[in-house]
């Protein structure tokens, strides 16, 4: 992944996916700790996790970023042990856990309603002492949310970008992408790209993907293009 253009390594040790079971902190540490010792130096490590427990110790071993997909509501802790270590973190939109999250994908106003978790869970960030420098947001696009919801997530997400902090957008191969395109989950790389420039274009910083190397392309070749349609 550093090889092929990646600028930040997001490393997890237990699923997020819909359906997935929970793991205990001692056997999600087992799973990251060697892959983070082996790896510091080579590139940032964000740990995405959403027990404080882990991101403390992963901060030890090296990692520079807390990827936390509830938002830092899972943990009250949390956002101490990120303050405590001068960690980045990255809060993400979602309802539930995936046991429970497909059932709450109902919104009025799916954009209006994300941005609000979003403030106020950055407010919260920075009265627990994280500075702004160190904080970024995610729609988190299939977490309680279904495929027309995703896609206006996208269509709008200038207006997530109007926080004023970094948005991170992790549409790779999620299954909205499958539905349109009508593909199994190892099909979905044309969907994928697609998505992520459209959110780039948007405003969007970071995208999260599994395939380095064709989204690097495609960025490099986009931002030329958007660098001229600049000037």
């Amino acid at each position: 992944m550093a090889e092929e253009g990646a600028d930040v390594i997001d490393i997890g040790g237990e699923s997020t996916r819909p359906g997935a079971s929970p793991v205990d902190s001692a056997e999600e540490l087992r799973r990251v700790l060697p892959v983070i010792e082996r790896i510091r130096g080579l590139l940032p490590i964000s740990i995405d996790t959403t027990k404080a427990a882990v991101a403390a110790r992963a901060i030890e071993a090296g990692a520079v970023l807390v990827n936390d997909v509830s938002g830092a509501t899972a943990d009250p802790a949390m956002l101490s042990v990120v303050a405590e270590r001068g960690a980045a973190i990255i809060l993400m939109h979602r309802r539930g856990t995936p046991q429970t999250m497909d059932r709450l994908a109902r919104y009025r106003d799916v954009v209006g309603e994300v941005k609000a978790f979003l403030s106020a869970r950055v407010e919260t960030a920075l009265a627990a002492g994280i500075s702004r420098d160190r904080i970024a947001v995610d729609p988190g696009f299939g977490f309680a949310k279904n495929a027309t919801q995703n896609l206006t997530l996208l269509a709008r997400i200038d207006e997530i970008v109007a926080l004023g902090f970094p948005v991170v957008v992790g549409v790779s191969r999620k299954r909205f992408l499958g539905r349109l395109l009508n593909a199994p989950t190892e099909e979905r790389l044309e969907g994928t790209v697609a998505a992520s420039l459209l959110a780039v274009a948007g405003g969007a910083r970071l995208v999260r993907v599994h395939d380095v190397a064709p989204m690097a392309r495609a960025l490099r070749v986009a931002q030329a293009i958007w660098a001229l349609a600049r000037t």
